[in-house]
């Protein structure tokens, strides 16, 4: 016998029906919706139907109904559309801190904004060149817990680690506890990073899957002063491999060959002269750190580092000493 309540739940079924059973490829007619309703102990009318269609039209749901042989009806507009659950799908995948499992977890939450049919078009497998997934779950509360204290002007405290030579997180300063204002967070370089700033040291940042038992502290954030939120899209882009420093203004001497590369690392608003002679100049603010040199040695001597002649000294002096060590003994 159906169940009494099915009556008064009858428009949410049908309203999940449409969900799951109905995209522009697939209509289902009203004998079908009927079935279905009753495979959910809900009894129904023919002519009720049509009333809960237009009832759910007025709510705003887009049902667009096809005449003609075949036709039916289908839920024309959802939250999100099949090109964009694919394009998060992908980006989930090939995510490097969100752990295997939770990548599937999230794929299953994304796929009940499609239908039955559009889901098995988002069992999808991106492989990413050079990406190892994560293997510390904890991240996505991490990064979590750490939006939280940002929105609710609290400090944080956590154990920051880092590797050892066994392939182990042991915890810098002897597992002393950091404590920190976090003012952002900062997803650069595959990795989330939290910028904070630490009493003594000033504003800091710290790699997300790296902090351990963070805690919220019931103490204002400290160091406002010190932060700009305008200069947080600048902040990561002078520097390499996220190491901190003071930044200076280099002055890059450039085939024109790599303009595309350099206006990706800086973006537009970097200050350039056209030489005209098939070179350019480049005058970005960058953190100076081995890893922006082993970019600039990336480009094969396409880069020459002119200035200041303190950072081009350091870096002919770095290569020296590579020169010297890859030497036949």
């Amino acid at each position: 016998m159906p169940r009494a309540e099915g009556q008064k739940t009858k428009l949410i079924w049908l309203l999940r029906i449409f969900y799951r059973y109905t995209d522009e490829d697939h209509l289902i007619n009203v004998p079908q919706i009927l079935e279905l309703l009753a495979a959910q102990g809900v009894s129904a009318e023919r002519k009720s139907i049509y009333d809960d269609i237009d009832n759910l039209r007025e709510l705003g749901y887009d049902i667009v109904q096809r005449r003609g042989r075949g036709g039916g009806y289908y839920l024309a507009s959802r939250a999100f559309q099949l090109p964009e659950l694919k394009l998060l799908v992908d980006s989930v995948q090939a995510s490097r801190f969100i752990t295997r499992k939770k990548s599937d977890q999230l794929i299953k939450t994304l796929s009940r904004f499609a239908s039955e049919y559009q889901a098995r078009d988002l069992k999808r497998q991106v492989f990413a060149s050079g990406r190892v997934k994560s293997m510390n779950e904890t991240i996505y509360y991490s990064v979590d817990a750490l939006h939280r204290a940002i929105a609710e002007d609290k400090q944080v405290r956590f154990v920051y680690q880092e590797w050892n030579l066994d392939k182990k997180k042991v915890a810098r300063r002897g597992g002393g506890r950091y404590q920190v204002s976090p003012w952002a967070m900062l997803w650069e370089e595959e990795n989330y990073y939290l910028v904070a700033w630490e009493e003594g040291k000033g504003l800091r940042h710290y790699r997300v899957d790296k902090m351990a038992s963070i805690e919220l502290v019931d103490l204002p954030r400290q160091g406002e002063e010190e932060f700009d939120p305008q200069q947080m899209r600048e902040y990561a882009k002078r520097m390499f491999g996220m190491f901190g420093g003071k930044a200076v203004r280099v002055e890059l001497r450039c085939e024109n060959g790599v303009i595309g590369p350099m206006l990706d690392r800086f973006g537009t608003d970097v200050t350039m002269i056209d030489h005209k002679n098939g070179f350019f100049t480049l005058y970005p603010d960058v953190v100076v750190s081995p890893p922006f040199y082993g970019w600039v040695c990336g480009f094969g001597g396409k880069v020459e580092i002119v200035g200041p002649p303190a950072v081009r000294r350091e870096f002919g002096e770095l290569l020296g000493r590579m020169a010297g060590t890859y030497q036949d003994k």
